[in-house]
């Protein structure tokens, strides 16, 4: 039997099914965002990378009653579709734009970092984390070797975010063949 999956978590679940959008966050990674965001609870928590707003709803069943969550999405529509799902709560805010946009609302307490700046700029996604903030990214394919690889070589990105001076980070598999990098600034 499955666990629930909270309501605003299927909605955006339909609302991407509608879009044809095939990239959200899945449910295991989901759970790990609603903890991320529960361990703040009067935390500012950030997304890069709304798309149709599932890792943003997962997010948001976490979040805290004084907790804040912005969240920026470039697709002007995925963002406008992710805007009117959570219209109902001032806490959440959507923005369309480049990741940068979130830098204004910083310091984070938790930082999802789906989209944009995980891959350009990893010092800049490590700035935009508070002392002790969590930051969560996934899409990664787990690897039995030191350093870590993908389809066999070093996955540079990833030593780079484990060993990253500012960070204390850990790897851990969200699925057999998926994994995510969880790390809070020193």
């Amino acid at each position: 039997m499955e666990r629930p999956v909270p309501a605003e978590v299927l909605a955006a679940e339909r609302a991407a099914a509608a879009r044809g959008f095939t990239k959200s966050s899945r449910r295991e990674v989901g759970r790990l965002l609603a903890l991320a965001a529960a361990a703040k609870p009067g935390g500012t928590v950030a997304e890069s990378g709304t798309g149709a707003g599932v890792g943003t709803a997962w997010l948001r069943s976490g979040l805290g009653p004084g907790g804040r969550l912005v969240t920026v999405e470039r697709d002007a529509e995925l963002a406008a579709a992710a805007a009117e799902l959570f219209c109902d709560d001032a806490r959440v805010r959507v923005l369309h734009g480049d990741w940068r946009l979130l830098a204004e609302h910083a310091p984070f307490d938790v930082f999802f970092c789906d989209g944009g700046g995980k891959r350009d700029d990893p010092d800049g996604v490590v700035d935009l984390l508070a002392p002790g903030g969590l930051l969560v990214m996934d899409d990664f394919t787990p690897s039995p070797h030191w350093p870590p690889r993908f389809e066999g070589t070093v996955d540079e990105l990833r030593l780079r975010y484990l060993t990253h001076p500012a960070l204390e980070a850990a790897e851990v598999l969200t699925t057999p063949t998926s994994s995510a990098v969880l790390a809070t600034r020193r």
